[in-house]
């Protein structure tokens, strides 16, 4: 039954899942998009920045799939290949993504003080980062971020899907070789990237792991969001004859192990501020310990990674795929909190003061629900495996043997 000759016959058994899935998050996203339009004319600058956090969580999903991808293909694992087109889906959302840049640069003003010229002109740290932090050269940046995100995620996809033909099948190579460049250029591209978009809403305030904690923080989420996605698919062919506990145990340690390493950048930053004890570096860290927002930071303590950390110790907990698709989704929530403690107290009137308005859900429905919607539409459009890629012949004869 699962011979390789039978590669070539798979195809997704129910297309419309996908179709009304698909219909669901349009519909959530349309409503999203009017109550953010109201929301604008109601109070705009509380918008952006309720806009922003949803933005970089839609940005981690959109660039951890890019990353798990170009990863997976490094180092040619089965556990990337079962979910190889769910990644490359999540991954062409860059396009998107950076569509949806744009209210953040006509927000550029109200968002970031060091665009304000009555700002800078009173404030000399700002006016020695003026070189660096300026509006040109922040849209340059930009542009050459989505150019290089946009590029990888292109080419590993149409890659991907010439694999669906038997005589464009093999691509190892090519693969290996993007994968490596990627990786790169995505870690020097995302690093810059952190810097511009959160950390310059605080321009006295600067960490040299910010980028690490942001990639960290992505790969986790990528993690997640495949597992997900993986779980609610695995009852269909062709993933239900491909997807096994033993995948589903990598998935599941390789989540583990970004949970681990984005609470050591949360907790190597902290540390390193706490030990130097210099009033410029311990403020971003008392903004978010007082006035409500320590709360926030107790449950990311506890919820982000003590909980997860516990369950994810079981071998069998790791096995099991509701089990841990159902933490996964929790993860993701907890993801939105993390940037939500990170990105908030940045702004004057928010700093050791928590605030909390249904503008957040608003802006998370409007770009969750449509990037949503193009995942799944970009999704069902192909078959959810390479028809002719070497890796699934060698899946089909390990399953085959096993039985």
């Amino acid at each position: 039954m699962r011979e390789s000759a039978r590669a070539a016959e798979f195809r997704f058994e129910r297309p419309e899942l996908l179709e009304r899935a698909e219909r669901i998050a349009f519909v959530a996203g349309v409503i999203g998009v009017v109550a953010s339009i109201i929301a604008v004319i109601v109070a705009p600058e509380a918008f952006l920045r309720s806009y922003l956090v949803a933005y970089m969580f839609c940005l981690g999903v959109t660039l951890g799939c890019l990353a798990i991808l170009m990863v997976q293909h490094v180092v040619t694992a089965q556990w990337g290949f079962v979910v190889r087109r769910i990644l490359e889906a999540g991954a062409m959302n860059t396009f998107f993504m950076a569509l949806f840049f744009i209210p953040v640069l006509i927000g550029l003003p109200t968002l970031f003080v060091w665009a304000r010229p009555e700002i800078v002109e009173g404030d000399k740290h700002i006016q020695r980062l003026a070189q660096y932090l300026n509006l040109p050269a922040f849209v340059g940046r930009a542009i050459l971020y989505f150019v290089v995100w946009c590029v990888l995620a292109a080419m590993l996809t149409q890659w991907s899907r010439q694999q669906d033909e038997p005589q464009l099948a093999v691509f190892r190579e090519r693969y290996q070789n993007l994968g490596g460049i990627g990786l790169l250029l995505y870690g020097f591209t995302m690093t810059f990237a952190a810097i511009d978009w959160v950390m310059s809403l605080d321009p006295h305030w600067h960490s040299t792991i910010y980028g690490f904690y942001f990639m960290a923080g992505q790969g986790l989420m990528g993690f997640a969001f495949a597992l997900v996605i993986a779980a609610w698919l695995v009852r269909y062919r062709p993933l239900a004859d491909l997807i096994s506990k033993e995948h589903v145990h990598d998935l599941g340690k390789l989540m583990f192990a970004f949970l681990i390493l984005w609470a050591y950048m949360a907790f190597s930053q902290g540390l390193i501020y706490w030990s130097g004890n210099l009033p410029n570096e311990i403020t971003w860290y008392v903004d978010r310990t007082r006035g409500g927002w320590e709360s926030v930071g107790l449950l990311l303590i506890v919820a982000h990674f003590a909980l997860p950390f516990v369950l994810l110790l079981s071998q069998e907990f790791k096995r099991d795929a509701n089990k841990i698709a159902l933490l996964a989704l929790w993860i993701i929530v907890m993801r939105w909190v993390d940037l939500y403690w990170v990105i908030m107290p940045s702004f004057a009137d928010t700093r050791g003061h928590m605030q909390f308005s249904w503008m957040n859900i608003v802006a998370a429905a409007a770009l969750g629900g449509l990037w949503l919607a193009a995942f799944f539409h970009t999704l069902r459009r192909h078959p959810l495996v390479p028809l002719h890629d070497p890796m699934l012949e060698q899946i089909l004869e390990k399953e085959h043997d096993g039985h």
